[in-house]
């Protein structure tokens, strides 16, 4: 099976990640999208984050019935912080049968020489990266492992969301209803 493996804090999870993860999905030959949440991501601080068991029951409930998205804690089970290389070889190890290709956006995608073994992740997996607007793809930086696509973008972000809970303002709409209210229930970022 052709595996798409979406990385993210998801901290929350919101509507615009259900979006790029359905479309890859629908519009690729990505069979299944992987949302592979992360304890620690070596560029994000860890103070802001909830914690990672409720930030992955967050994505399991955002995405309760829906076949072609799978949630994985696989990365709780690895050393921290993530890095993107070592959970690939992980998985390759555990699913062989499977064939996995890393989901990114173009903004993420311009800092990839900062990543661990970025030119091992760059000649050995497929990247799809979704455009989003102000960070275009270097030219130069396209290779046969890398396909562009145009996913529909929602100008969300958790750090907007969070801002807006700890402000006592509705998320209604940015998130799924049954992540807004298992937040709203534990009180979370507030």
């Amino acid at each position: 099976m052709r595996i798409g493996l979406f990385f993210g804090s998801f901290n929350p999870i919101h509507t615009g990640h259900l979006i790029i993860a359905s479309h890859v999905a629908n519009n690729t030959d990505i069979e299944q999208v992987w949302l592979i949440v992360s304890p620690h991501n070596p560029f994000k601080k860890t103070s802001s984050l909830l914690n990672e068991y409720h930030r992955f029951y967050l994505a399991q409930i955002a995405t309760d019935g829906d076949n072609q998205i799978k949630v994985s804690d696989v990365e709780f089970k690895l050393p921290k912080p993530s890095f993107t290389i070592d959970t690939l070889q992980y998985l390759e190890e555990k699913y062989p049968q499977h064939e996995f290709s890393i989901i990114i956006g173009s903004d993420s995608f311009r800092n990839i020489d900062k990543w661990k073994n970025h030119n091992l992740l760059i000649n050995n997996h497929q990247f799809i990266i979704y455009q989003r607007p102000g960070f275009e793809i270097n030219p130069d930086q396209i290779t046969n492992n890398i396909i562009i696509l145009n996913a529909p973008l929602l100008d969300i972000s958790a750090t907007t969301i969070r801002k807006k809970i700890k402000e006592g303002h509705t998320i209604r709409y940015l998130v799924p209803d049954s992540v807004r209210e298992e937040i709203e229930r534990n009180g979370y970022y507030k």
